[in-house]
């Protein structure tokens, strides 16, 4: 049996904590704590596997839209996740990234999640970039007015992929996302042109390592032409 094709980079829309804990009868914070334990266990699968870079949309500039309490215990759970993850990162030579505007969290949460990637910033074994108050056309926006700034008076492709915050990256290879929905919603726009997508039906809290396995194999039979 030929070995399974591997993506280089896979990046994911971890969707469906709240319907998760309203099919269970709990709080929606409930979910979103299940969440953050589905992500550690799907990173360290990726590391384990040799994934070279994961990217995770874990909060997007739309849900600060959501209700004040729910974007308060959001916040609270992911700096205190990252925190708490970040001594396995650290053994396990992990380097993080964070892709967003972070000016718009409060300082405390700031500075503990720029803490980390600070420390984490000079390790060179897999690339895990979290997308915080993260949205793809924000981004393209960003890097335009960037590249506007610096004088340029013609931009290319080029340009503008130099100026993401995902320059130092190469593009996912494999785009996940669970719950069911078949949406892009706003997450790396420019960068996911020629990935392969994978819908699951189950809820983030209960994608595992098998299920992370079906996308894997399910990626391993595709021929990726690139509009050739």
């Amino acid at each position: 049996m030929p070995e399974m094709k591997l993506p280089r980079h896979v990046a994911m829309i971890m969707d469906g904590n709240g319907r998760w804990a309203k099919k269970r009868l709990l709080p929606r914070t409930a979910g979103h704590k299940a969440g953050v334990d589905a992500f550690i266990n799907i990173a360290d699968t990726c590391i384990e596997m040799g994934i070279e870079y994961l990217t995770v949309y874990a909060f997007s500039t739309e849900n600060w839209n959501r209700a004040p309490e729910e974007v308060s215990a959001l916040m609270e759970l992911m700096s205190k996740g990252i925190s708490k993850y970040e001594p396995e990162l650290q053994k396990r030579n992990v380097k993080l990234n964070i892709l967003g505007d972070l000016s718009l969290f409060e300082d405390k949460y700031r500075n503990e999640i720029e803490g980390v990637r600070t420390r984490l910033s000079k390790n060179t074994g897999m690339t895990l970039s979290i997308c915080l108050s993260y949205g793809g056309r924000q981004e393209i926006v960003y890097a335009v007015n960037n590249l506007l700034k610096s004088g340029k008076t013609e931009i290319t492709a080029e340009d503008i992929s130099n100026s993401l915050y995902t320059a130092s990256m190469p593009d996912p290879d494999l785009v996940i996302r669970t719950s069911g929905e078949y949406r892009i919603s706003n997450f790396l726009l420019w960068q996911s042109a020629y990935s392969e997508y994978y819908f699951a039906d189950v809820f983030w809290p209960d994608f595992d390592k098998n299920e992370l396995l079906k996308a894997f194999e399910a990626y391993s039979k595709r021929e990726r032409r690139y509009g050739r």
